[in-house]
């Protein structure tokens, strides 16, 4: 089977293969395991790769390499209006040529893609849309115009799409998907935690304004002004990390708020197996990976309702659902705390639904989807 990938990723060649960001390469690496060969069309970058960047496995890789598309100013848009014609050239060329078209959505590549896909109704086709489904969600018009076009059936046909999360009144060519981090063989009994003071909380993920770290920091903050014995451990690095630094300077916050940095997924494994708590106040979210891996270790998430979360989490019964009201979390969470007995049983559940989404199913369900 010849299976095209259309990307927003950049892509570094090097050592006789491409690079890319790892995440995403470390999935398209198990689909291209059910394929004779790969193409890529892709944005193409000439530099080295860094410890974010991994390899494809795949031996027969072939990339159509197209310039990257941006509307974030006006030269930006005028660089994208010169190389649109260049670019539907290149996708089309790759689209006739391929057995299975599978688009990487959102973004503006996939938006192309989304519309060129529409001049090949016989091919066999899927989408991962990677971002928020909900359709109540307020999203660029971009990202809204992609929805439209994947779910109507008479312009996209022979295609899945794969989205996070499952939602009322879709087309039959929506399908709930997910993702994974671990394989069957990280499964484990469900681990009992104490869940009593001092409490351990964590953040993982980007220090970006999207993600709102420093409201994690203020929510630990206020616990802590109510009597609460909690730290907050926070993996990761960002534009965020000096406001950081600086507002736990100013209210004396250094002996109960560490910042690590980026770190391994071994040692942030370790944190989740000893942490009570994981947070994610985030604005926006596809499928946080860091919740299901939270879970998988008996790490009750702390999270906001977007995207697929009031159903990753069952509305509370496997996590705690914040308002991003400081006031409104922390009456929430000390009654929580308050009741050791409900919170080792939302442990549980947590990990009982996360050992459900292995590396091995993932690959089970993208071996369905390409047969």
């Amino acid at each position: 089977m010849k299976f095209l990938i259309v990307t927003h990723v950049p892509h570094i060649p090097f050592e006789n293969t491409f690079q890319g960001y790892s995440a995403y390469v470390r999935e398209m690496n198990l689909w291209g395991k059910q394929v004779s060969e790969m193409a890529i069309v892709a944005p193409l970058k000439k530099e080295m790769p860094t410890a974010i960047h991994s390899p494809y496995h795949h031996k027969k890789i072939k990339l159509y390499a197209i310039p990257q598309m941006a509307f974030t100013s006006i030269g930006n848009s005028f660089k994208t209006f010169i190389n649109l014609p260049f670019i539907v050239f290149q996708m089309l060329r790759a689209m006739r040529k391929a057995d299975h078209i599978h688009l990487r959505c959102p973004g503006t590549i996939g938006l192309v893609g989304c519309v060129l896909q529409i001049l090949f109704p016989k091919k066999q086709k899927t989408a991962k849309y990677a971002g928020n489904w909900d359709p109540n969600a307020q999203q660029p018009l971009s990202y809204q115009l992609q929805k439209k076009i994947l779910s109507n059936t008479f312009l996209t046909r022979n295609m899945k799409v794969l989205v996070y999360g499952e939602w009322e009144k879709q087309s039959q060519n929506i399908v709930p998907f997910f993702t994974a981090t671990y394989r069957n063989d990280k499964r484990h009994d469900v681990l009992e935690k104490d869940f009593t003071a001092p409490f351990k909380a964590m953040f993982v993920g980007t220090l970006s304004p999207g993600k709102r770290p420093l409201y994690a920091i203020r929510l630990i903050e206020r616990l802590r002004n109510a009597g609460i014995d909690i730290t907050l451990d926070v993996y990761g690095d960002g534009i965020e990390r000096e406001a950081m630094l600086r507002y736990c300077a100013a209210h004396h916050l250094e002996d109960f708020v560490v910042l690590h940095g980026n770190q391994t997924a071994a040692i942030v494994e370790e944190a989740y197996k000893n942490h009570h708590f994981m947070l994610l106040p985030s604005q926006s979210e596809g499928w946080p990976k860091v919740v299901a891996e939270a879970m998988f270790w008996g790490c009750i998430p702390w999270a906001t309702q977007i995207s697929c979360l009031d159903w990753m989490l069952a509305g509370g019964q496997r996590g705690l659902m914040l308002n991003v009201e400081l006031e409104k979390d922390v009456n929430q969470i000390i009654t929580l705390l308050e009741a050791p007995d409900r919170l080792q049983s939302i442990s549980m559940d947590g990990q009982l639904w996360s050992q459900q989404y292995t590396l091995d199913t993932f690959e089970a369900a993208i071996e369905k989807y390409l047969n």
